[in-house]
């Protein structure tokens, strides 16, 4: 693959979400199971809050070769465990004999361009009833300067999401999450126009919003939110 160097600086920012990041994992805990492949991977830290240790495999495939050594370093002095492992490429350099139960792109999708093409080139690493989860900003509307500064060339409602997964995988789960978060959202959009969010932007966003998302989200039915998370099964 040609030499890749990620544009975003939010990888840091918001490395310490630690409230958003158990919010999800704990709705996908349970899918991720065997070999997984986690697309994206960046600088590991979602590695840290998804991989318990209990997988066969995990795979961090990531195309900068300098984030990948901050996963190598990780790995190194055991900030994640022993079966992760990390490798420079994407999805395209992938081999036949690639196989895994699981494939996750956690925030990822929306910074490649062809995502149709992305998806059903992965999907052809996924084994018979394994699993695509995909988590993705949501909704058009909210398209900001930030956004476009980390490289995001869209964001996801549920039915476009949708229509990016081949017909040979059926839908388990498609929400939308962090009801609250949501509103903050409408605020950077009409009214702050910020390119990057502050630290103490994160913070309160982590500590405070999605704590309330993680109450309302589930008596609202995952009808509203920020972002958007899809889980597949690949048929049998």
């Amino acid at each position: 693959m040609q030499d890749y160097s990620y544009i975003g600086s939010e990888l840091e920012l918001f490395s310490q979400a630690y409230n958003w990041k158990n919010y999800y994992g704990n709705l996908i805990q349970k899918y991720l199971q065997g070999r997984v492949l986690e697309v994206g991977a960046g600088i590991g830290a979602t590695t840290e809050f998804l991989c318990k240790g209990h997988q066969k495999e995990w795979l961090c495939l990531e195309p900068d070769p300098i984030l990948t050594e901050k996963i190598d370093l990780k790995i190194s002095v055991g900030r994640v465990p022993a079966c992760c492992k990390s490798r420079v490429g994407t999805s395209a350099d992938l081999v036949s004999s690639d196989r895994f139960d699981t494939i996750i792109y956690m925030d990822v999708l929306e910074h490649i361009k062809d995502d149709l093409t992305e998806v059903k080139t992965v999907t052809q690493h996924l084994s018979a009833g394994g699993y695509l989860i995909v988590l993705a900003p949501a909704h058009q509307w909210l398209f900001t300067p930030f956004d476009r500064a980390i490289g995001h060339y869209r964001r996801y409602n549920k039915q476009s999401l949708a229509s990016t997964i081949p017909r040979s995988l059926n839908c388990i789960q498609l929400i939308y999450l962090d009801s609250i978060g949501l509103l903050a959202s409408l605020g950077n959009r009409f009214v702050l126009k910020s390119k990057t969010p502050t630290k103490q932007q994160i913070q309160l966003w982590d500590k405070v919003m999605v704590p309330l998302s993680r109450s309302i989200d589930p008596i609202l039915q995952y009808s509203l939110g920020k972002s958007v998370l899809g889980i597949w099964q690949k048929q049998i």
